[in-house]
């Protein structure tokens, strides 16, 4: 069975930048789309963006331009490069993998805040 680590979160002020890593127990590429998605207190899940195997990717609106999901197939990693975060961008991140079933990891916080 395959396992997802996030790492790579932090504190960092608005306008600052952080990337996020996602490492799968072995390489899953090829048969899931990858994703993030984060929560904030007491709000629902939700899709911050995604990777498909044939590589095309896919970001909620609020994210466009600043964030940039990849992969390494090499490392079996998964990254977000997220830039110009904003107060709004708080929230626990988690590494989602869709396939024949579906996978999370157990998330990273991300807080921004001056």
């Amino acid at each position: 069975q395959v396992q997802l680590v996030e790492s790579g979160g932090g504190l960092v002020q608005p306008g600052g930048s952080l990337r996020l890593s996602c490492a799968a127990s072995r390489n899953i590429f090829s048969i899931n789309t990858m994703g993030w998605y984060r929560q904030a207190p007491g709000k629902q899940r939700e899709l911050v963006a995604v990777i498909t195997p044939g590589g095309t990717t896919n970001y909620a609106d609020s994210v466009k331009g600043r964030f940039t999901i990849s992969r390494d197939n090499a490392k079996s990693t998964v990254y977000l490069q997220m830039n110009s975060l904003k107060p709004e961008d708080t929230a626990v991140y988690y590494c989602n993998a869709r396939g024949v079933v579906t996978l999370w990891g157990r998330g990273t916080q991300v807080t921004v805040s001056s």
